[in-house]
């Protein structure tokens, strides 16, 4: 006859066990870990430049509707909501919103740009011109 299963018979994982995978799996997110974020601030550089470059496409349709860029008083907000100038066609922004960048500032905008027509452009995760890794500048030309 077979004695009945009790919780006692239960077999489970003893304290040094759970303390050997606890280690093992704190070893593999120290070394998995600082790649990820690695790769978080390379993401957040391409989502800038294609914001930035979604920009430019819209200001191009404004000024073919308009004749010329917003004026640097007008700013990027010219995109969005009517500045009162004649043949403007708006908004030419999806969702009809000029997105902030990927670290929650709003890209800047010069008109007449140093390097072009216009220039926008984003100071990175410093906010600061200049910088290397996240804190480097994304801008409209290069």
């Amino acid at each position: 006859m077979k004695k009945p299963f009790t919780i006692k018979d239960q077999q489970g994982f003893s304290l040094i066990e759970i303390m050997i995978v606890m280690v093992i799996i704190g070893l593999l997110a120290s070394l998995v870990g600082p790649r990820m974020f690695g790769q978080l601030g390379k993401a957040k550089q391409k989502t800038a430049k294609a914001q930035i470059e979604m920009i430019m496409a819209s200001l191009d349709a404004y000024r073919l509707d308009v004749g010329t860029y917003p004026t640097q008083q007008e700013g990027l907000e010219a995109l969005v909501n009517d500045p009162g100038v004649d043949d403007w066609a708006g908004p030419y922004m999806a969702k009809g919103v000029v997105p902030v960048d990927p670290w929650k500032h709003p890209y800047l905008y010069k008109s007449p740009g140093d390097h072009g027509d216009v220039d926008v452009f984003a100071l990175g995760a410093d906010s600061k011109p200049g910088g290397s890794g996240e804190d480097t500048d994304v801008n409209s030309w290069d």
